[in-house]
């Protein structure tokens, strides 16, 4: 696996390709793709990063996995392509956009429109098998993107973390809350929505930090 990642990252992150894990990962991960059904597409494994260059970031929403059916991961985590019917998750993401700013819910699930505003919307794990969430957990992407998080929680400042559910929560736990804002909730899925991620006014609470802090709010 030929790492194409964007050259900030590429500059922040280079200790980790150096690293045994990664060895390893990379060679675990060229094996499944050689021999099952991976999403996303190989080019788009690091599409979070490649759409949002480290200088860029102003808000992080942290995934568990990639969408594991067919033509709904690129690489970004709770967004799908353009066209694709929108997962229960981002549904309810939608609602509660619609319902905390008040406007309507757009016609796609397609999320590159945020990541070109600074949204870096990373899955903990960036690949996975057709048909089987969570089958690549546990192989060494976490550490990667810990390392990733860590990066931007020591090295920037006055980020927003939107951390939904408690996977988010765990892997959010080295943020310096001083130094950022951390937003954490249930998660948006059907089982837990109701549990208090409706109503958590997120996306509101985000942009009024970025605004305090003299940055430009995000367009949801």
């Amino acid at each position: 696996m030929n790492v194409q990642i964007e050259d900030s990252w590429k500059k922040h992150l280079a200790p980790e390709f150096e690293a045994d894990y990664f060895s390893r990962l990379t060679n675990f991960v060229r094996d499944e793709y050689a021999q099952y059904t991976v999403y996303p597409p190989g080019k788009l494994i690091f599409n979070a990063f490649n759409s949002c260059p480290f200088d860029k970031v102003k808000v992080v929403i942290i995934g568990q996995d990639p969408y594991h059916e067919p033509g709904q991961a690129h690489g970004l985590c709770f967004s799908v392509n353009d066209g694709v019917p929108f997962p229960p998750s981002l549904q309810n993401i939608f609602k509660e956009i619609a319902s905390d700013l008040g406007t309507p819910a757009p016609k796609s699930g397609n999320l590159t429109r945020w990541t070109e505003q600074g949204v870096l919307l990373m899955n903990a794990t960036l690949t996975v098998r057709a048909h089987q969430a969570g089958s690549h957990q546990n192989k060494g992407w976490e550490t990667f993107t810990d390392a990733a998080i860590r990066h931007l929680a020591e090295e920037r400042e006055h980020l927003v973390f939107i951390l939904w559910g408690s996977y988010a929560q765990k892997k959010g736990a080295m943020i310096d809350r001083n130094k950022h804002l951390i937003l954490s909730s249930a998660h948006p899925s059907p089982l837990s929505a109701y549990r208090g991620f409706f109503g958590n006014g997120h996306f509101s609470k985000t942009n009024k930090y970025l605004l305090e802090h003299g940055i430009e709010p995000i367009n949801w």
